[in-house]
């Protein structure tokens, strides 16, 4: 990505966060998604995070710039725009002002949690090793959860088909065991206990 640039800056706003933390809590997303989007990952820098969208164009026009707009933006089909034409409008009125600037101060405490929760997790996984099951159950649920789900990954399951229900699952092979064959996952993986160890396979 950005063809050997040492970085590609986009344009995403507290706006832009604001929506993406507000769809994630309708959808009932985990901690991941309603962290929202990172102010850096790889050559990918967002710099304009901590200003709203109406600042962003007033910069433009003061600065003689005629920015490209997406037709999308304005379509309603879209749930982001409906967020974004609807239902922040009708928060802030209901609520008063600063419901975007708290949506977004909170993305950035739930991305501090965790990214903690994602380095302690890091640090008890090895995928070339098999892992305990006892040793996982001793594990507080939000750490044993990011743990199967890296494990999951790694064993080949693409990252947007692992869904919080598939990785439930495999918890269930931990702490709700009782004999269960084996779980199947998206990409062809399959995860089972065999001798109080959890195995994946592809």
């Amino acid at each position: 990505a950005g063809d050997g640039a040492a970085a590609v800056l986009l344009g995403h706003t507290l706006d832009d966060q604001a929506e993406t933390v507000l769809l994630g809590l309708a959808r009932g997303s985990g901690p991941r998604s309603l962290a929202g989007m990172p102010s850096r990952r790889g050559v990918f820098r967002r710099p304009l995070l901590g200003l709203r969208r109406p600042v962003t164009a007033e910069a433009c026009a003061a600065l003689g710039l005629d920015p490209w707009q997406d037709p999308h933006n304005a379509d309603r089909r879209f749930a982001r725009v409906r967020v974004r034409l609807d239902a922040l409008p009708a928060l802030e009125a209901a609520l008063g002002p600063g419901v975007a600037e708290a949506l977004a101060r909170t993305a950035g405490q739930l991305r501090a949690d965790a990214e903690v929760l994602e380095k302690i997790s890091a640090e008890r996984t090895d995928g070339d090793s098999p892992l305990s099951a006892s040793s996982l159950a001793e594990l507080p649920g939000a750490v044993r959860t990011r743990v199967l789900r890296s494990a999951a990954l790694a064993a080949g399951c693409p990252a947007g088909a692992l869904t919080a229900g598939h990785v439930a699952r495999i918890e269930e092979l931990v702490t709700g065991w009782h004999g269960q064959r084996w779980i199947d996952l998206p990409g062809g993986v399959r995860a089972s206990r065999q001798a109080g160890e959890l195995c994946f396979e592809n």
